[in-house]
């Protein structure tokens, strides 16, 4: 029998949103240059998307992303993930970048979270996240 593949949920310049069959949201960052408004776009839909399904995983695949901008790190940072963890979210799989720019933009972000019920951890490959991902509860616990 064949595994269902995730299926396409919101697409612009900056990434891909997917809801995936085990129950999580994949967000793919794309290679372009964006500008903030497709960032936020990426961002809102995942929200809507993990209320809509009830979900509380995201996988994120910036291997081949540009960094955040710091007013998109902050924006992130202060009014999306509060937000986020309020519909839910607490767990991110986050498959890291090779470029280190990326990854200390990622770093801001990740480590803002102090006092949120959310867990972040990044691997470099997109099997190992989703491997943990699984392992994670389905829906918001607590």
């Amino acid at each position: 029998m064949p595994t269902a593949l995730p299926s396409l949920y919101f697409e612009n310049s900056a990434g891909e949103v997917l809801t995936d069959p085990a129950g999580f949201l994949r967000t793919n960052w794309s290679s372009q240059k964006r500008n903030p408004e497709a960032t936020r776009a990426i961002f809102e839909n995942m929200l809507r998307a993990l209320q809509h399904r009830g979900w509380s995983r995201i996988l994120v695949n910036q291997q081949r992303m540009i960094p955040f901008t710091p007013e998109e790190q902050q924006w992130i940072a202060h009014d999306w993930l509060p937000r986020a963890v309020q519909a839910g979210y607490r767990h991110g799989a986050v498959v890291v970048s090779p470029n280190v720019l990326v990854r200390l933009a990622t770093a801001f972000v990740t480590t803002s979270i102090q006092g949120l019920p959310l867990m972040y951890r990044s691997f470099d490959t997109d099997l190992d996240a989703r491997r943990w991902l699984e392992l994670q509860p389905a829906a918001p616990q607590g």
